[in-house]
């Protein structure tokens, strides 16, 4: 856990960070600058308040970073950190600190295009180094054990509204110059007063008995509490078995309700035998043509001879497209880097469905299909030859490309195509 020497850890840590301007002018585009744009003079990154950044040394090239708010972060206010407090101890929250920075940087000899180009610097280099590592932390310093606190230290840019930018150059009765502001959070400093911990307890009463009290808090109509497809993937194929689990589902007779937006009447579905009190299994038909890919809820209806039917809760679930083929070909007439991928898969797809191609990264939308199909095509533009893995995107539903069915899972090896 940080210390308080992690305001100056944070601070060192983003000066470091921003000493890669530097490398601007051993770069191979810095003779394409223009003459107007380019430093030549020493680039400096200080840390000075903003009268005295602006009188520094004009003949120089200068990134100035400078502290100019903290504030106590609310979501940390009255938290003890995990891990260091124990059940029945009473601790002190930590000091949880936002940074707010301002950068602002001055070209030589008071050129604004160099100062432009230098802020444009810096800003590209936190916009890409967004969250500060241990060992960068680490390096520049070690003593504040900010990087081995547990939560990470994050960059985030800052709008500042007119109303505070002039508040907070008039403060420093200087200049206003063109600067760029950033939240750096959260800084963890630990309390350095001790935690109250009281001696455990021996025993719990007469005999080292407590009270035994287990009520039983189950509604007394029935529910399901979840559906589990095949090998705990997240969501099932057509044509398996799934299996349910809940209380109070046994009855005279019980019916499976499925619903899906893509469908305008519910389909039905009787469960398989050997069913219990707090579990029943359901098997999916293998009906491509009648059950889309998609969201879908579901529900059980309980019959019992002499009473009112009795509906559970819904539960969600979703029916995922299984690939059967991919060919690839090139396009007619060639064009480089460019194929065409005719996949057929299950269930079958409606015209009115979303449907895209993942190949590794890539997400490729498919050719209009006016008609409920399981042939779909794909163009595939500027795609480099290679081994990839595929996946079939339909209405926001995947194919199932991870094997769950070995510990640890794998990628299925029979999801991936090569191209060309």
């Amino acid at each position: 856990m940080s210390n308080e020497f992690a305001v100056a850890a944070v601070t060192l840590t983003l000066r470091n960070l921003l000493d890669k301007i530097k490398d601007i002018q051993d770069s191979d585009e810095f003779n394409l600058l223009p003459a107007d744009a380019k430093p030549t003079a020493e680039i400096l990154v200080t840390n000075l308040p903003l009268d005295e950044a602006h009188e520094f040394d004009a003949a120089k090239n200068q990134v100035n970073l400078f502290l100019y708010h903290v504030e106590h972060s609310p979501g940390w206010r009255n938290m003890d950190l995990p891990g260091r407090i124990k059940p029945g101890e009473t601790g002190h929250p930590p000091l949880a600190l936002n940074l707010y920075y301002v950068i602002t940087a001055y070209g030589e000899n008071g050129s604004e295009l160099i100062g432009h180009l230098l802020l444009g610097k810096a800003m590209s280099l936190l916009h890409d180094h967004a969250v500060f590592g241990r060992d960068e932390i680490k390096a520049a310093f070690e003593i504040s054990g900010l990087h081995d606190q547990i939560e990470r230290v994050r960059i985030t840019p800052q709008p500042i509204s007119l109303d505070e930018i002039s508040k907070l150059w008039t403060g420093f009765q200087t200049q206003y110059r063109l600067s760029a502001a950033y939240q750096v959070a959260v800084v963890l400093i630990e309390s350095k007063r001790p935690a109250k911990t009281p001696l455990p307890v021996l025993t719990r009463g007469e005999d080292d008995q407590g009270v035994a009290s287990q009520p039983n808090l189950l509604p007394p109509y029935p529910a399901l509490s979840s559906v589990t497809p095949p090998n705990n993937q997240p969501g099932a194929k057509i044509g398996d078995v799934l299996i349910l689990t809940g209380h109070h589902l046994q009855g005279d007779s019980m019916v499976l309700r499925f619903k899906t937006p893509r469908l305008a009447e519910p389909i039905e579905r009787p469960p398989l035998a050997g069913g219990t009190d707090i579990q029943a299994t359901v098997g999916l038909p293998d009906d491509p043509a009648n059950w889309p890919v998609g969201f879908y809820t579901l529900e059980a209806v309980i019959s019992n001879a002499g009473e009112p039917d009795r509906t559970t809760n819904k539960i969600p679930l979703m029916i995922v497209p299984s690939i059967t083929s991919t060919a690839i070909t090139p396009l007619n007439p060639p064009v480089e880097s460019a194929y065409t991928a005719t996949v057929t898969c299950s269930p079958q797809i409606k015209p009115e469905q979303h449907t895209a191609l993942l190949l590794g990264g890539r997400e490729f939308e498919a050719e209009n299909h006016p008609a409920q199909t399981d042939t779909l095509t794909f163009r595939l533009a500027e795609i480099a030859d290679g081994e990839y893995p595929v996946r079939l995107r339909i209405d926001g539903v995947d194919s199932l490309l991870v094997d769950r069915s070995v510990e640890p899972p794998v990628f299925d090896p029979s999801q991936k195509v090569t191209i060309p």
